[in-house]
């Protein structure tokens, strides 16, 4: 994941890329998720960037749409554009916007998104009406022109099936939520993906899966200890979401949702965390050495996931010695 410290993003990339990982995400939490990315097109050549995610409703498509072109142009074709619904709560709390219809909505921003970048891509009439969206008017003046790699990956994040199977039938790609296992993705991920590519004509190789992933990382017991505490306490403030209540059913943990809900309420942040089980953990996170971690993420994945990114707690310097280790051991 990306750095969204501006000033430090040059170095970061370079040496990311260096490195040889093969995709640098930004994501949309505390700072705007595509600044850092328009900073790292200019010093990188191979790696991929992409959003993991933007946040779509309170943006017009018309916006996005202006926002992904002008990265996919600077990046030359290696930037993926990423969006996600977010909750109900923050969409009209923390935005200010109406949080309606997600899934369709979702959909209908896909299809103006591929609308508008084919005027001006081809020169088509602009003159898209949805449910939501209403996009007629492009003169001269707005209009960006061709660029030389006018196909821009979009994937949507999906934690529900609804949302998983029109990632499947409108875009390139779906982000799983990091709040995932193994079991969730084959029982219920995978079969809804299957049943978007049905509709849509597509096959399994015209999409992508990725992910970024719980770790648990460290040579020492006590590091080790340390980080599964620290991810304890990520698995739990997800986990105290209704949204995410699929990923728990799938292993039979229905009541651990209102307990989190019920603390996270009172403010009690460590209690959260005391509710997570170490099987809870290893369920939702992998754990290892630097040398063992990259091996136990491709078999935790292997098969249902194309490509996977790390997730906080796991922050190595990048001039930490151990990091190669890993990176090798990933790759190889």
């Amino acid at each position: 994941m990306l750095t969204h410290d501006l000033k430090s993003i040059p170095s970061f990339a370079r040496k990311v890329e260096a490195m040889g990982y093969d995709c640098l995400w930004s994501s949309e939490t505390q700072h705007d998720p595509f600044l850092p990315l328009a900073v790292a097109t200019s010093v990188t050549s191979r790696i991929r960037l992409g959003t993991a995610i933007a946040v779509a409703f309170p943006r017009s498509p018309m916006i996005l749409a202006h926002i992904a072109w002008d990265l996919q142009n600077a990046s030359d074709g290696r930037f993926v554009l990423g969006l996600g619904t977010q909750v109900k709560g923050h969409n009209e709390r923390r935005f200010s916007v109406k949080f309606e219809s997600p899934g369709p909505k979702m959909r209908e921003i896909v299809h103006a998104l591929r609308h508008i970048w084919d005027c001006w891509q081809n020169g088509t009439k602009l003159a898209f009406k949805g449910q939501f969206y209403r996009f007629d008017l492009m003169t001269p003046f707005f209009n960006p022109g061709p660029i030389a790699h006018p196909k821009i990956p979009i994937y949507i994040a999906g934690v529900n099936q609804y949302m998983c199977r029109i990632a499947a039938e409108v875009c390139d790609g779906l982000h799983v939520h990091p709040f995932n296992s193994p079991k969730y993705l084959r029982e219920y991920v995978q079969p809804a993906v299957a049943e978007g590519l049905r509709a849509s004509g597509r096959t399994r190789a015209d999409f992508t899966y990725t992910t970024a992933s719980f770790v648990v990382v460290g040579d020492t017991e006590e590091e080790l200890a340390r980080n599964r505490q620290s991810v304890k306490q990520q698995i739990a403030f997800y986990a105290s979401t209704r949204t995410y209540e699929p990923v728990l059913a799938a292993h039979g943990w229905h009541d651990l949702t209102p307990a989190l809900h019920r603390k996270s309420v009172e403010g009690d942040w460590k209690g959260m965390a005391d509710l997570i089980t170490d099987e809870m953990l290893d369920t939702f996170a992998v754990s290892g050495s630097y040398e063992t971690i990259g091996r136990r993420l491709k078999e935790r994945y292997a098969g249902l996931l194309d490509s996977t990114a790390l997730y906080q707690p796991y922050q190595p310097g990048l001039d930490d010695p151990r990091l190669p280790r890993f990176i090798k051991e990933f790759n190889g």
